[in-house]
């Protein structure tokens, strides 16, 4: 069967998502809402809000779509998919993507420490606390050694938490939170245990019944080189990660996955999507930091180029519910991206400044667009990650030495980008 695909999002998570759903034989027609010029290659891409979902409703009808792929967590959290099923003509329409109810496992951090708290998953010990229970907050902040973590209950653009080593710091920030630093997203907040490890992100899509487990990845989120200074949405990714061999995959599978899709369930949910899974490798025990409705940015620029299967097809036999029979395949190679961002980011930056340079890199180098748009018929900066440079090898060291061979013919002004991408993840190969 073929498919119109409509895919919502506009950053270098969905132009990855564009770029291998765009390898199916599957695919008839391609739309992108609003997409960016990378995406752009693949698809039609359509200029209208994220959240427009009367409008997304009118493209869906107009353009006879068969399947939806929503690539961030808003229109998910926001309730898009309740909103299209309670129009009965759309009744046939595929859709990967929870409802409101399964979105909020990302958009409120309260209740998925409750899941996990109810299903047994290992995680963090926390307490929540609102506004009016600073005394109560503070006094629980007393009671753990740092570092503190602080979450804003609701989504926070990926800014929500807080690692602080300072308890005078850590009681600044809380009555900051609670004060609207985070907006909304912050009238809640969720105090937990710090966990003491090496990150890893693994990803799942399920019909709410089965599962396919994709590769897994690990992300690197401060702006500096050897994690230090501020946190950003990401500043590159690796897949596959060394620790996470056989053993611990199948203590992640056992203790977390399954209890996972099984709680939500036992909860009435009928999650048909990704479950992307913020886990802690802590002396070989995983426990997880954090769920997401959706995939990982920048995870998603190294996960997709490493399913060596027909994606479209997973996609829409998940959202039929029916993945028990889908043969999915992984590329054995090493993938690495290293984003280059915006000079200021994450804080205040520039933008409107020309990119030159992408026809001299490497043929077999993916050059995913992020914060990106054609201006004047010229490319051109427009946000704080700008392109994410992905490459495949056969190891990751190889890889790595690819990718920063090319980055340098890549130019826009103040562009920056770490410089110590997976060089953590080759020391432990060693």
């Amino acid at each position: 069967m073929s498919y119109n695909v409509l895919l919502i999002g506009s950053g270098g998570r969905e132009h990855a998502l564009a770029y291998k759903i765009a390898q199916s034989p599957n695919l008839s027609r391609f739309y992108a809402l609003p997409g960016n010029p990378g995406i752009a290659e693949y698809a039609q891409c359509i200029d209208s809000g994220m959240n427009d979902f009367g409008k997304i409703k009118e493209i869906i009808k107009e353009k006879g779509i068969d399947l939806v792929v929503v690539g961030p967590e808003d229109p998910l959290v926001n309730g898009l998919r309740n909103y299209l099923f309670e129009d009965e003509s759309l009744s046939e329409l595929l859709f990967v993507g929870p409802d409101k109810a399964g979105a909020a496992l990302e958009g409120s951090k309260d209740y998925a420490k409750a899941f996990m708290t109810k299903y047994n998953i290992p995680t963090a010990a926390y307490r929540s606390f609102s506004a009016s229970e600073m005394e109560d907050a503070v006094s629980f902040l007393k009671t753990l050694k740092p570092p503190y973590v602080l979450k804003a209950d609701g989504l926070a653009a990926g800014k929500g938490v807080l690692i602080l080593s300072d308890m005078e710091e850590a009681e600044k920030e809380l009555s900051q939170m609670f004060s609207g630093k985070f907006g909304d997203a912050g009238n809640k907040v969720v105090i937990e245990e710090f966990l003491s490890g090496v990150e890893v992100s693994f990803f799942v899509l399920t019909d709410g019944k089965d599962y396919l487990l994709l590769p897994h990845a690990k992300d690197y989120k401060r702006i500096g080189d050897n994690d230090q200074g501020l946190n950003t949405g990401g500043m590159g990714a690796v897949s596959p990660v060394p620790f996470a061999d056989e053993v611990f995959v199948q203590k992640v599978k056992d203790r977390i996955i399954v209890p996972t899709i099984e709680g939500l369930r036992s909860e009435g949910i009928d999650y048909r999507g990704f479950i992307f899974i913020g886990l802690m490798n802590c002396d070989g025990e995983p426990y997880v930091i954090e769920y997401n409705v959706r995939m990982g940015d920048p995870e998603t620029e190294v996960v997709m180029p490493r399913i060596g299967s027909d994606f479209l097809a997973h996609l829409a036999a998940a959202a039929k519910g029916d993945l028990s029979m889908e043969n999915f395949q992984v590329n054995p190679q090493s993938a690495m991206t290293v984003i280059m961002v915006s000079g200021g980011y994450p804080e205040s930056y520039a933008k409107g400044y020309k990119i030159t340079g992408l026809q001299n890199v490497d043929s077999d180098i993916i050059v995913f667009n992020s914060g990106t748009k054609i201006s004047d018929g010229e490319l051109v900066t427009s946000g704080g990650r700008v392109l994410a440079v992905t490459a495949l090898g056969d190891d990751l060291q190889s890889t790595r030495e690819h990718i920063y061979e090319n980055i340098g013919k890549i130019l826009f002004t103040d562009s920056f980008n770490r410089s110590d991408i997976g060089l953590d993840m080759i020391f432990y190969n060693k």
